[in-house]
């Protein structure tokens, strides 16, 4: 199926019928959706770049938050490249690389995140992800990023943490174009 882009209106098809190209999914809030992951699945095989949204996220201890991405097989677990880290008072920092999917830095567990993550596509089955945020909690700023190739097409995100600590607050939501 042809398709043009049509302004900022959206996506026509050669049918006629106008689409929005930004479609949102559901939000998932901590403790009542989910404790230990907000996973996203049946992501558009047409899909280019993903956001994740998020808003007063906590955990119950000093882990940081893990994105992993993943096709029919599953989410990977290996092969991600990539950086995060924080600054607190403009002053003393911390950061880490992530191997196992893309890592957003939390320092602590009286950390209460607020950001978004850019998951774009690359070419082919390669992912670039990119994220800044800030905390509510400190005068801190958090910025990540890094990239992954998939094995097939991605139809999933799933949002996780580096250790076994659970989530006890916040909201979680994706967007998707």
């Amino acid at each position: 199926m042809a398709v043009t882009i049509n302004g900022s209106a959206g996506v026509t098809t050669n049918s006629g019928a106008v689409y929005d190209s930004l479609q949102r999914g559901t939000a998932l809030t901590a403790v009542t959706n989910f404790t230990t992951s907000a996973d996203f699945t049946s992501i558009p095989s047409w899909v280019r770049r993903i956001t994740l949204i998020f808003s007063d996220i906590s955990l119950s201890g000093s882990d940081n938050l893990l994105i992993q991405i993943g096709d029919s097989g599953g989410l990977e677990t290996t092969g991600y490249l990539g950086a995060g880290g924080y600054t607190v008072n403009a002053s003393t920092g911390v950061a880490s690389n992530f191997t196992t999917g893309w890592g957003i830095v939390i320092g602590a567990a009286a950390g209460v995140f607020h950001g978004t993550m850019q998951i774009v596509n690359l070419t082919g089955n390669t992912w670039v992800s990119s994220s800044t945020g800030a905390f509510s909690n400190a005068a801190a700023f958090s910025g990540s990023g890094g990239n992954k190739t998939l094995s097939a097409q991605l139809d999933r995100v799933s949002v996780t943490r580096t250790g076994t600590n659970t989530f006890d607050a916040g909201t979680i939501n994706i967007m998707w174009e």
